[in-house]
């Protein structure tokens, strides 16, 4: 008997045969073999909201090559992934091969009249365990996963499809809109009009540096921070106010007033999910979450991690019981928890995959992993530290808080004598509101106010059982020492800090704190939260500042305004998320496709009509520069094309003169001593070049390195070479 496998990809294929006998032929579909057509709307509205499928012409060939090999077997087994995208995949195959005339064309497989010659195969990781026991318990294809599916696609070209063209026709051409990403753009302008909208506020921190008398911790030196004046919380709001408890505490009297010592228990964190994957390696390696996709699923495909799109933090329960005797055996059993640890999800939304992202075998560190590719042992690595950490004992670290107070020790002078007020050094300080402090004049023409009780505050923490940490190289916590200190021991001081500070704005995102923040709304789903990244910057809607700071473009800011004001629902995040739900719900059978999609289009296109007639043209803001056109003397400014920044004349449509935005590097150019930029070449390739070209025609497809003066030592493409245009 002749078994015919489809997967999505060679590599998964590569892993099955080793688990499968002879029998089986094990072909790769290379991902969805049918989708909805590029160049028109490719749904029927009038007929159900039914989505018009079409096979890609560059898969035509592989399709027929998959029907081929259907027709010679006597079994077809679908073994695509097991979430809403494998399910379609399967659905999809369905359609377009045909066995023996034994599998339905009909897309209503309950309805088709015969029995199909064909089993679904699900497995959350590529082992033989997982896979034989998968075979062995086949399964049809969910109808309700392939309509929920089916219902995101068709949602996402309903919005797609009618916004994008208003976009293009009223505030510039080239740009898109979809269901999640234009939410997803929202959250960043959102941010940056807060950081933009920002006044910071004016603060000092105070701190004195003590020391114990004790003969135990004499030498000891710690820190201690002002929290109190009086019974007030300390707000020094300026340089007058600091000047004046600086003083005070040069003079004051320091002594423990509680000293407070308890043992924190400090719980590992749950195994991986997509999202905190994505952040963690975005934190930790700087993958974009596209990288990490990529990375992951290699990883998957080669049978060494489970699944990995899942919003689920459940474990099998033999993963726990391998990881449990793992700890016991390598870090012994005082690292063991007494009973196996079990996580919760906290979302009520997660759905699909029912394990988290996990090493299929606890014995292979990432030290054993058969791969050359340093970005895949880095991310094996942490899903195999975290798996084995979120087995093992809490840390115990001893948290200790110390708080001094710090009072007079004889009369305070607020003012000089009269004879001494004309130097201005000696000017005095006016006494703070703030500090509710009370000065007298004497007839001497000296002063006094009551010296408040100012509460300091030290704190430490020391590691008393490292539990979890054991798996990490460094502790995820810095200890902090503290002497031995004792309630009304008498402190000396050795000197007092005061530094100014200033509110900060919000943050801008990162693409991990973008993830979590699409997450925490509800906002997409494991599967999408990387492309949604991508398409914003292939869009050029953000851009990195920083580093690894998100910034909206202006563009980027158009849109958005554009789509609040015209499209608040669309754009709106607790009507993004109750999509979600109602996707979810078609998952699970209790709601229909056309229901769902009826409810959205009705007043979604009558409003798309309405906003195409009245909607006035949105302009984009365009960033002034220092810099002259030399063609006619005008400003020239930041503009953004499909590869990213350019230069263009202000004159704009007079002169077109253009040129490319240089990024510098800090490096000096081996030939003329100009500075290295990185250019952008017009089909948007990055090099490295001299900024004084063409007068200097040095150029490097690779980045730089100078550790030699020798210019002949770098991969330098002159003109003749082929120079980058």
């Amino acid at each position: 008997m002749k078994n015919l496998v489809i997967v999505e990809s060679p590599t998964k294929a590569r892993t099955l045969s080793q688990f499968l006998g002879k029998d089986y032929q094990i072909t790769a579909s290379m991902g969805h073999v049918r989708d909805l057509p590029r160049g028109e709307f490719g749904v029927d509205v009038e007929n159900s909201f039914a989505p018009k499928y079409v096979i890609p012409k560059e898969k035509i060939k592989s399709v027929n090559n998959l029907a081929r090999e259907a027709a010679g077997a006597d079994k077809l087994w679908l073994a695509t992934d097991p979430d809403r995208e494998g399910e379609a995949i399967a659905w999809n195959l369905l359609q377009v091969i045909s066995v023996k005339g034994k599998v339905p064309t009909s897309p209503r497989l309950r309805g088709a009249g015969k029995s199909p010659n064909y089993s679904r195969v699900v497995f959350h990781e590529i082992t033989k365990d997982a896979v034989m026991e998968a075979f062995e318990h086949p399964r049809k294809i969910d109808d309700d996963l392939v309509r929920a599916q089916q219902a995101r696609r068709v949602l996402d070209r309903l919005v797609g499809y009618k916004l994008s063209p208003l976009l293009w026709k009223k505030v510039k051409s080239g740009l898109s809109a979809g269901r999640v990403q234009s939410v997803a753009l929202r959250i960043v302008v959102d941010r940056e009009r807060e950081i933009e909208a920002f006044m910071p506020q004016e603060y000092w921190i105070i701190e004195a540096i003590l020391e114990s008398q004790s003969e135990k911790s004499k030498g000891k030196e710690f820190v201690a921070t002002l929290i109190k004046v009086g019974q007030e919380r300390a707000e020094v709001k300026n340089e007058k106010e600091a000047e004046k408890i600086v003083a005070d505490f040069e003079k004051a009297q320091y002594k423990v007033a509680e000293v407070k010592t308890k043992d924190a228990k400090k719980n590992p964190s749950p195994p991986f999910t997509t999202s905190t994957l994505q952040q963690v390696a975005s934190t930790k390696f700087g993958f974009s979450p596209k990288k990490t996709m990529r990375v992951a699923q290699d990883l998957y495909e080669q049978g060494l991690i489970t699944y990995m799109r899942t919003d689920s933090v459940n474990l099998a329960p033999q993963a726990v019981e391998a990881a449990r005797k793992y700890i016991g055996e390598v870090y012994g059993t005082k690292y063991l928890p007494a009973v196996p640890r079990k996580y919760k999800v906290k979302s009520r939304l997660a759905q699909e995959a029912h394990e988290a992202i996990r090493p299929t075998n606890i014995q292979v560190t990432s030290d054993k992993l058969q791969v050359t590719n340093s970005d895949h042992k880095k991310l094996y690595d942490l899903v195999w530290k975290r798996m084995v950490a979120c087995q093992m004992a809490e840390a115990v670290v001893a948290e200790t808080v110390v708080d001094v107070t710090a009072t007079a020790t004889g009369p305070v002078t607020t003012f000089p004598p009269a004879s001494a007020q004309s130097s201005e050094s000696s000017k005095p300080s006016q006494p703070s509101d703030s500090f509710a402090l009370r000065a007298v004049r004497s007839p001497t023409s000296r002063a006094t106010r009551d010296f408040p009780t100012y509460l300091l505050r030290a704190t430490g923490q020391r590691v008393r059982f490292d539990g979890w940490y054991k798996v990490y190289e460094k502790p995820p916590i810095k200890e902090q020492l503290l002497p031995d200190l004792v309630k009304d021991e008498n402190l000396d001081f050795i000197k007092v800090n005061s530094q100014q500070k200033f509110t900060e704005p919000p943050p801008r995102f990162t693409e991990a704190t973008l993830i979590r923040e699409l997450e925490k709304y509800g906002i997409g789903r494991p599967s999408t939260y990387a492309p949604t990244i991508s398409t914003l910057y292939e869009r050029i809607y953000i851009e990195r500042v920083d580093g690894r700071k998100i910034a909206p473009t202006p563009i980027g800011k158009a849109a958005v305004d554009f789509l609040v004001a015209n499209f608040g629902e669309i754009v709106d995040f607790s009507f993004t998320a109750e999509m979600e739900n109602d996707l979810d719900r078609i998952a699970q059978g209790k709601l229909q496709m056309p229901d769902t999609m009826e409810k959205f289009w009705q007043p979604f296109e009558k409003l798309v009509e309405k906003v195409d007639q009245e909607a006035q043209k949105v302009k984009v803001e365009v960033e002034e520069t220092e810099e002259k056109c030399e063609k006619c003397g005008k400003p020239m400014v930041i503009r953004y094309g499909k590869f990213g920044k350019f230069l263009a004349c202000s004159g704009f449509p007079e002169c077109k003169n253009t040129k490319t935005l240089a990024a510098p590097t800090g490096l000096t150019c081996p030939e003329d001593g100009g500075k290295i930029v990185v250019k952008r070449t017009k089909r948007g390739k990055s090099f490295w070049g001299c900024e004084n070209y063409p007068e200097c025609k040095y150029a490097s497809w690779k980045k730089p390195s100078f550790a030699t003066s020798d210019a002949k030592a770098l991969d330098v493409k002159k003109a003749s070479e082929g120079e980058p245009p």
